[in-house]
């Protein structure tokens, strides 16, 4: 990654910067959590997790216990 320098030799910041993010390594102090994205006319309605959490636990109450859940 280059930064431009001008005649007094000061730094600038190019007006846009490419970075190869296949060297990225995992943030090691971010928690274990699923990001869910919803539509937006879904998200109209549900505008914080609390409120999408609270209805999918009103549905899960309405499904019978034998239904097995599995991670996708």
């Amino acid at each position: 990654m280059k930064m431009a320098q001008n005649s007094n030799n000061r730094m600038e910041m190019l007006q846009e910067y490419e970075f190869d993010y296949t060297k990225a390594k995992p943030n090691r102090f971010v928690q274990d959590t699923l990001t869910v994205t919803l539509d937006p006319d879904v998200a109209q309605v549900f505008n914080t997790s609390e409120a999408v959490n609270k209805a999918l636990r009103a549905i899960l109450t309405a499904i019978p216990k034998t239904v097995i859940y599995s991670k996708a």
